[in-house]
């Protein structure tokens, strides 16, 4: 009769009893954990509790809501929240009882609780201007809800923060009986004060995205904001500051035929029609790399960045690749992508494999189109670094590892062509995957050509302490401030 889903990240210490509870309340017929890429024991914790545990197709809540749709077998879904304690024994038969009495459609949870500082400060005036019809919720922004399967199916989950509100939105917008009840007060983790400023963003950004589409504001600067936020997400991983580690481990990723089977630009220019000018490019020997780089994102002139974003979403991810880049991230390493394609495609292909950073290089846009210019990225040059490379991804590791900062344990990168040949002689074990050229081959020490899990077997059978897991890698946000 009701499914339950519940998206998780690192959410170990409160995980099975979150389970327990929703297992043991009446009506209950199917639990859900959507793990979203979690470095500690959720997913074990939660299989163990008795839940369904599925991995979310890609880092964020939204999508690991999606995700738990698709699984969820019942008329009513039910959403928890990871990190939830001091949930009262029927706050799940209150949440669902004017459902399943067929006097609501979508029900959101009141409950007493610290926090709502965006609620406060961004939620409520925006929605106060242009959606009063829920404007009157006390946690409009809060992800515990039930509501029918069916309406769900037909709602679209935004990726980031503002996907509960944009459910709600659209839900009420397409004719949804609302309601709202009190299940008393429970206990959930508040934000860091600095997380606060982007969730805010995306939550304004996406009520004002449903006023516009909806007729209550003009468009055009709505998305102009949105892709501006993406490209700013994308870029903020490129300051030229160099940084020194606190965390000593680190693994390094190419991306083009690494990470993913083939190459953006590629698949770009075959979407816009563009092959025989891209493959005039390539294959001139005496072009010199960074003129090659700065005309083939000449390019793409004119190409939306709705096409980008696209094509880093569907192109097709190498075997492995996510298991590999968690296990790291388990193991303690933080994990980047370095690439000399573009940082507002990096960094979607990033969340996908759940990795904490990337850099690579800054492709402009205006009025949602590509302006064809780049500027490269600043951590790919260093006065001390490559000797034969002006912007090399060596230079990256001399920035990361620091100067004066200590030395890096097992240091990992992983590549496939000569542009990676430079970071694979610098790194402690450098790994050389379906390599492209006997130069990559000769400059790594491991090779390899099926599954990028062998990174992970190989490092901890040459090096034990790979296998030695010392804490929890970088969260992301932890990753921006020390990469920002």
């Amino acid at each position: 009769m009701i499914s339950v889903i519940i998206p998780a990240l690192n959410e170990s210490a409160t995980i099975a009893s979150v389970v327990e509870f929703a297992r043991s309340s009446p009506g209950v017929t199917q639990v859900i954990v959507v793990d979203d890429g979690s470095i500690d024991a959720t997913a074990e914790l939660a299989r163990a509790a008795g839940a369904e545990v599925i991995t979310s197709s890609q880092l964020g809540k939204g999508a690991s809501m999606r995700d738990g749709l698709g699984h969820a077998a019942e008329p009513v879904v039910v959403y928890l929240d990871g990190d939830l304690r001091g949930l009262s024994e029927d706050a799940i038969s209150l949440l669902t009882g004017p459902l399943l009495r067929d006097e609501a459609d979508f029900v959101k949870a009141r409950f007493s609780r610290n926090g709502g500082r965006v609620t406060t400060l961004t939620a409520r005036p925006l929605l106060t201007c242009f959606f009063p019809e829920v404007a009157h919720l006390d946690q409009p922004l809060g992800g515990i809800i039930a509501v029918r399967r069916d309406l769900l199916e037909q709602l679209h989950f935004e990726s980031d923060y503002g996907v509960d509100v944009g459910l709600l939105i659209d839900a009420v917008m397409a004719g949804a009986r609302l309601a709202e009840v009190d299940i008393g007060r429970i206990e959930h983790d508040s934000q860091p004060l600095d997380a606060l400023g982007p969730m805010a963003f995306q939550v304004a950004s996406v009520i004002l995205d449903r006023a516009a589409r909806h007729g209550r504001l003009r468009g055009s600067a709505v998305v102009s904001a949105r892709v501006q936020d993406r490209l700013t997400r994308a870029e903020t991983h490129q300051s030229s500051k160099p940084v020194v580690l606190p965390w000593r481990r680190l693994a390094l990723f190419d991306m083009d035929g690494t990470l993913l089977q083939g190459r953006i630009v590629v698949e770009l220019a075959r979407r816009c029609h563009r092959e025989n000018q891209l493959r005039r490019l390539l294959d001139s020997p005496t072009l010199p790399p960074e003129i090659r780089t700065r005309q083939i994102a000449a390019l793409f002139c004119g190409v939306p960045y709705a096409l980008f974003e696209q094509v880093a979403l569907e192109m097709p991810l190498t075997p492995g690749a996510v298991e590999t880049v968690i296990e790291l991230r388990r193991r303690g390493y933080c994990v980047g992508i370095v690439t000399d394609s573009y940082a507002v495609v990096a960094e979607i292909v990033r969340r996908r494999v759940f990795a904490d950073f990337c850099i690579g290089h800054l492709l402009h846009f205006q009025h949602f189109s590509c302006r064809g210019r780049i500027t490269t990225a600043p951590l790919m040059e260093h006065d001390d670094g490559c000797p034969v490379h002006r912007l090399c991804k060596q230079n990256v590791l001399r920035h990361l590892v620091g100067v004066d900062g200590p030395a890096a344990e097992g240091l990992i990168a992983v590549g496939d062509s000569d542009n990676d040949v430079c970071m694979l002689k610098a790194a402690d074990l450098s790994f050389a995957f379906q390599p492209k050229s006997e130069a990559v081959a000769q400059a790594a020490r491991f090779v390899i050509h099926d599954d990028l899990r062998e990174v992970v077997r190989l490092a901890a059978s040459v090096c034990p302490v790979v296998g030695l897991a010392s804490g929890p890698g970088w969260t992301e946000s932890e990753a921006l401030r020390q990469i920002a």
